[in-house]
């Protein structure tokens, strides 16, 4: 995993895991790498993990069965697909069409 230096990486972290459970990759109710599993698979302390699991857990997305692992919740893929609709449309979207029409990119020709 590559990481930008503009954004934390347990941000980065957490953005990852979703974006996997948005691809397939990981699935509902399916268990998903341990804090020291993904730090070693990923190059980066342990506690930088934890604290990526900590926010998805905070959101609903992971829960710890304690002596078992992190699980994907079972209605993750509708907790992120919504946050992250939410966020492509306030913030993703509106950057994207100012950047079009500085540009003269007509949108109509986008669609």
């Amino acid at each position: 995993m590559e990481f930008d230096n503009n954004k934390p990486i347990y941000i980065q972290i957490a953005d990852n895991i979703c974006d996997r459970m948005l691809s397939g990759e990981f699935k509902a109710g399916e268990r998903i790498p341990s804090v020291r599993e993904w730090g070693a698979a990923i190059g980066v302390n342990p506690n930088t993990v934890a604290r990526s699991y900590e926010i998805l857990s905070d959101r609903g997305v992971i829960s710890n069965q304690r002596g078992i692992g992190f699980f994907m919740s079972e209605d993750a893929l509708d907790r992120i697909g919504s946050s992250e609709r939410k966020k492509f449309i306030e913030e993703e979207l509106p950057a994207f069409i100012r950047r079009a029409e500085l540009l003269g990119v007509n949108l109509k020709e986008l669609v």
